[in-house]
């Protein structure tokens, strides 16, 4: 018993932060401002309530267990990515592992054609939002007509006693090829520099977390454009042959990532110093036989319901509250 308590109290000043990709979490109501007729119950994938309220109990038992064996405690900032809107995040934690944890919600409808959108889960009694705002991403197709892709949502907040400033990405798709989208997911980061510039324009020690679906990984044009010479990157060292945020025609991929400014390196009392960083890819996660084993455990494959989780492992850091 000495021992389970001298593990507890070792570690209560540690948080988790974590980004999720929740894979079409869609409701089941038509909306027709957007492009959700996949997602309906008389569609091909008979998106039934029977099935979301079945993917949200999974996804609320996944968001409370990242990072649970090295805190003890559910994550307190979650960052999701492809929600169809507030309603089904709403739904999300209320769900029976969510529902005691005191979640709350910042989300923005976004100008994306599909409707899905990104957004923020935060534990209130260790985070109050300040003010949050969504920033457009300005970027044309190969036509020279705007691509309607996710704006970046960005929230600012006190955690536990420490202002910080959050930014949650989902980045054009690689749908047409990774080469000739790459100018798009260039064009983000570099709204992202530029959000980044007036925050420590106005506090040149302010605190940033950038965390995301970024559709490149760590190695890509894109994220080194974001990173430079202010900005660390702890995910670069967990893509490797066998493991990563997502698996695509056999290769894995670290599109999930997060990202922060270097004086999370800096220790002092009062605040948040940078621990560790790790891809939540637990067994009950994956695929467990046949040819795609270990693969993310998915909601779909195409119009085939297999009724998993997503087509993402939740990729997370660990935050060392110094006392």
């Amino acid at each position: 018993m000495a021992n389970k308590f001298y593990f507890k109290k070792k570690n209560t000043n540690h948080y988790t932060v974590a980004f999720y990709n929740l894979e079409n979490l869609f409701d089941t109501k038509d909306d027709p401002r957007i492009l959700d007729e996949d997602f309906l119950p008389d569609s091909e994938k008979r998106w039934t309530r029977k099935r979301y309220e079945k993917k949200i109990s999974k996804l609320g038992t996944v968001i409370s267990n990242i990072g649970f064996t090295k805190t003890r405690k559910a994550p307190i900032l979650v960052g999701v990515a492809e929600v169809e809107n507030k309603k089904v995040l709403e739904d999300l934690i209320t769900t029976k592992h969510l529902k005691n944890k005191n979640y709350g919600v910042v989300h923005y409808d976004s100008p994306d054609e599909r409707g899905i959108d990104v957004g923020l889960l935060y534990q209130k009694q260790h985070f109050e939002v300040i003010s949050s705002e969504n920033i457009p991403v300005l970027v044309d197709n190969q036509q020279g007509e705007r691509d309607y892709t996710r704006d970046i949502l960005w929230v600012k907040g006190v955690f536990n006693t420490e202002e910080v400033n959050i930014l949650i990405n989902h980045w054009p798709s690689r749908r047409d090829g990774a080469e000739l989208t790459s100018y798009k997911r260039v064009a983000a980061a570099d709204k992202n520099r530029e959000v980044v510039q007036q925050i420590t324009s106005e506090n040149s020690e302010a605190k940033i977390i950038i965390m995301g679906d970024f559709n490149d990984d760590p190695t890509s044009e894109s994220i080194k454009n974001l990173v430079r010479n202010d900005l660390f990157n702890p995910m670069e060292k967990l893509l490797t042959r066998y493991s990563g945020s997502l698996n695509y025609r056999s290769q894995w991929n670290l599109f999930d990532q997060i990202i922060f400014s270097n004086n999370f390196h800096k220790y002092e009392k009062g605040k948040h110093s940078f621990s560790d960083a790790s891809i939540f890819d637990k067994d009950f996660l994956k695929i467990y036989k046949g040819r795609y084993k270990g693969n993310p455990f998915r909601t779909y494959v195409g119009r085939k319901y297999l009724g998993g989780y997503s087509d993402h492992f939740p990729v997370y850091i660990r935050l060392k509250h110094n006392e």
